[in-house]
């Protein structure tokens, strides 16, 4: 059954504002300027918006094995103890574990010669989610925030960036990392975070406090606001007031995170796995009107132990999922107008250490995307026999993100506008998309 709710304006529920609003005060308070007049003009960038190109990210955070995954070695001294199966696209295998992501490998595009420069997690994030590396004090915005900004519609109810983390907050090691989401483009589109639950909670008004109270309250707070950025010429104070006045909006709109109102065949189908229930939970806010959802798994695929042992547990997942989610996109008429990233921050040693375990390892690794803008069926670049090396088509940030926004319809090349600052553009150096992976 479709259970797409366009018009969330009619449901009279409540996000949990404090919540919202502590992800986005982070995002606005690192910088003292919101940039949020930029790139195209208004009518350019509502003929994109128009297009109706979405996002969803799979963010396998610790960052998988390619050679257990997309890039096998089987039978030699780096391969490990797994064998390698063939796909539906003639003389390409794909590990033994992914038999789903096999039968449908025609469907995919595949770049297994990434080389990135940074193999600390944190730092690799950062690179591998806003191309670039960091340039003090500038914040370069995250994929999503760019994509919410670019992609949405100003009057949609449905937040237009949504990171879905199934581990809790609090653990520091394991939760999702990537500080000042929205960067220069301030709180307004930084996103909305949901974690360790299946649903947002807490989402009533306050004991005692009407629906009237809270309007009043808003005013107050909003003409308060307004009147001190009048005063100061504050970007800053303009980014929180956009963001504050989404409230009301992520309020009516709290039902589509709650998980348990789906049918129960679809959550059967996608698996019981939080990673698996939180893909479903991305195809549902996709269909109801986000622009980008990530879901990002904690760290489970940081192996530096037992690396065979765990990917013996997660590789199956991942394969069922990733079929799962682009069957369902497809029946569901959202392929084609959907980008579906399935990647982590770096790969793995072609060595195991003492441990039996995998390190960092950006100098070769793979990623997969598929859908909106790519050309299916291609398995692109390769590494040398034992994978150490990129050998052929080598790929680094630049260039993903570069084929990225033109998969999405955007010019990798646009400027940002920041009157009295060094000129950004969404990709740096002129770095160019890659064609062969582009419908």
């Amino acid at each position: 059954m479709n259970q797409r709710r366009p018009d969330c304006g009619s449901i009279d529920h409540r996000l949990h504002r404090r919540r919202f609003l502590e992800g986005v005060a982070a995002a606005g308070a690192v910088s003292s300027f919101s940039f949020a007049g930029l790139l195209a003009q208004d009518d350019m960038r509502d003929a994109i918006a128009a297009q109706g190109k979405k996002c969803i990210v799979l963010w396998l955070c610790g960052a998988p094995s390619q050679f257990e995954t997309w890039d096998p070695k089987p039978g030699t001294a780096t391969g490990g103890p797994f064998g390698s199966i063939p796909t539906s696209i003639p003389g390409v295998h794909f590990g033994q574990m992914m038999p789903k992501c096999a039968e449908i490998a025609h469907r995919l595009t595949v770049v297994r010669s990434m080389r990135t420069d940074q193999s600390e997690h944190f730092q690799a994030i950062d690179l591998l989610t806003r191309g670039e590396p960091p340039r003090p004090p500038f914040t370069r915005p995250i994929l999503g925030s760019v994509l919410a900004k670019e992609l949405g519609r100003a009057e949609q109810k449905v937040p237009g960036f949504v990171l879905l983390d199934p581990c809790p907050e609090g653990n520091e090691f394991k939760s999702f990392k990537a500080g000042n989401w929205s960067g220069w483009l301030g709180g307004e589109f930084a996103p909305v975070r949901a974690g360790g639950e299946f649903k947002i909670r807490n989402i009533d008004l306050p004991e005692g406090m009407s629906d009237l109270d809270h309007r009043e309250r808003e005013a107050l707070r909003e003409r308060i606001v307004r009147r001190h950025a009048n005063e100061v010429a504050s970007e800053a104070a303009q980014g929180y007031n956009a963001a504050f006045l989404r409230v009301r909006d992520l309020m009516s709109c709290a039902p589509l995170f709650d998980l348990e109102s789906l049918p129960q065949a679809d959550r059967d189908r996608y698996g019981p796995g939080a990673f698996a229930q939180y893909a479903l939970l991305a195809r549902h806010l996709i269909e109801n009107g986000s622009t980008c959802v990530m879901v990002a798994n904690g760290m489970p695929w940081d192996c530096h132990v037992l690396n065979h042992e765990i990917h013996q547990m997660l590789v199956p997942e991942m394969d069922h999922v990733v079929r799962t989610l682009l069957d369902d996109l497809e029946e569901r008429g959202l392929l084609d107008e959907t980008l579906v990233l399935i990647m982590g921050e770096f790969g793995r040693t072609p060595w195991l250490n003492d441990s039996r375990g995998r390190d960092h390892y950006p100098n070769a690794w793979s990623m997969a995307m598929a859908g909106a803008g790519t050309r299916p069926g291609v398995v692109y670049g390769a590494t040398d026999p034992l994978g150490f090396e990129v050998t052929e088509n080598q790929v680094d940030q630049r260039r993903l993100f570069a084929t990225i926004y033109r998969a999405l319809g955007l010019d990798p090349h646009a400027k940002y506008d920041i009157p009295g600052f060094p000129t950004f553009h969404h990709v740096e150096q002129e770095a160019q998309p890659i064609a062969e992976l582009l419908a």
